[in-house]
């Protein structure tokens, strides 16, 4: 890995702590539905599935959950750790078959896979699978922001292209 490759990582993982610790501040899209928010940081982790690839895509998410419920505090790393595990592997599995033209639909589907993987966490952390009954409103409104954060991380990713900072190297 170039040293150019890590410090772009990690310019990425700032952005993306940073976003997320910025959204946090934020009231809720929906209060009397808990967990409804746009999931901003998500816009990083889609823009370098697609522009760095998997594995160093990963590392970022990684290091933005866990530092990001060292600032959260409580028990929220399960509940990221499971919603991010499970949409960065949609999405990485979603990404061999999309081109980046889809990196909205990636995104969607990844957004949908990161609310199971949340209710899953809250089924086993309560001890209760009534928590899926929140199943059908989190994956509309899941599908909702991730197409937002896909369109917004093709935006960015095309941005950069044309700018001539696409990351590819190295």
């Amino acid at each position: 890995m170039t040293v150019r490759k890590l410090t772009h990582m990690a310019v990425l993982t700032a952005v993306a702590l940073t976003i997320f610790v910025l959204e946090a501040q934020l009231p809720p899209l929906m209060p009397m539905i808990p967990g409804v928010k746009l999931g901003l940081a998500n816009v990083v982790t889609v823009y370098a599935i697609f522009a760095l690839g998997s594995g160093p895509a990963a590392m970022i998410l990684l290091a933005r959950v866990v530092l990001g419920s060292l600032f959260a505090g409580g028990s929220t790393i399960f509940y990221s750790l499971a919603g991010g595990v499970c949409c960065f592997l949609a999405m990485a599995l979603l990404r061999l078959a999309m081109t980046e033209k889809q990196m909205w639909a990636c995104s969607a589907l990844g957004a949908a896979a990161h609310n199971i993987g949340q209710l899953a966490a809250a089924a086993l952390l309560s001890g209760t699978w009534g928590v899926f009954a929140y199943l059908p409103i989190l994956l509309v409104s899941g599908v909702i922001t991730g197409l937002f954060t896909g369109l917004c991380a093709q935006f960015l990713l095309f941005r950069l292209r044309k700018l001539h900072i696409n990351g590819k190297e190295g």
